[in-house]
């Protein structure tokens, strides 16, 4: 979402997520768009991607998540809102790590944002209840807003559920169970439910109406169009009034 602020616009550069669900093509999309691109942004990997982990201390909860969910593909330990939390609390550590490269102007781009969060939590919490996994999907979004503020631009790239699953299971030579697979279909469904609701956020990439070519050249345009009129990012806890987290400055009332 490209915003119009009142005064200047903000300086920094824009903060976009790409999310969908595992084997949609989210990744090598991506990737192939951004290789389209003349000025590269930042990449911030996905959970799944960080296999080696990196010193830090997101890596080191994401690794505790790890430990506790026992191998769960969808990182489940049974405590669906500590696993919220804690998720949501990497999220904040991921954008404390780019928020210089924000602050010079640069396009960043995180692999899976808060969105994941809210929607595989949501269905922990409400399981066999698409309704009131919607509810609580858009709760968690809210909860994490007092964490960080949300990406600026979410591009969700959306498939049929079965392909998807058999490319995540080519692709991670590891068979879902049943139950595994029940839960990444229904993951698929309020991700496109969740995305209809802020359309002013999110622009979908359906893989069922569209080509591999066509997606990528999307999230290219999507991407390279994601700059301009930006509104400042401020600390959630301490608006109003906060100085801007990239350029420092003070909304007009506050200046005032």
């Amino acid at each position: 979402m490209t915003t119009t602020p009142v005064g200047p616009p903000c300086s920094r550069g824009p903060l976009i997520s790409a999310e969908g669900l595992n084997g949609v093509g989210k990744t090598y999309l991506t990737n192939r768009a951004v290789e389209a691109l003349a000025v590269k942004p930042l990449m911030l990997d996905e959970f799944s991607q960080r296999a080696n982990g990196r010193p830090g201390l997101g890596e080191a909860l994401l690794s505790s998540l790890r430990k506790a969910s026992a191998g769960d593909p969808f990182l489940r330990g049974g405590t669906p809102m500590a696993e919220a939390l804690t998720l949501m609390a990497i999220k904040r550590h991921d954008l404390d790590t780019v928020l210089s490269d924000l602050a010079r102007g640069r396009t960043v781009v995180e692999g899976r944002s808060v969105d994941t969060t809210a929607v595989c939590q949501a269905l922990l919490l409400h399981p066999g209840n698409m309704d009131a996994a919607l509810k609580t999907a858009i709760d968690l979004l809210d909860l994490a807003t007092s964490y960080r503020p949300l990406p600026d631009l979410t591009i969700l790239v959306t498939d049929d559920a079965s392909k998807a699953l058999e490319r995540a299971q080519r692709r991670d030579r590891y068979v879902f169970t049943g139950e595994e697979a029940d839960f990444m279909r229904a993951a698929c469904e309020l991700f496109e439910r969740l995305a209809a609701t802020d359309p002013a956020r999110y622009r979908v990439v359906d893989r069922r109406s569209v080509d591999e070519y066509e997606a990528a050249e999307q999230i290219r345009a999507w991407i390279q169009g994601a700059g301009g009129a930006l509104s400042c990012l401020r600390e959630p806890w301490q608006v109003p009034g906060a100085a801007c987290m990239c350029c420092g400055r003070l909304p007009a009332a506050a200046a005032a």
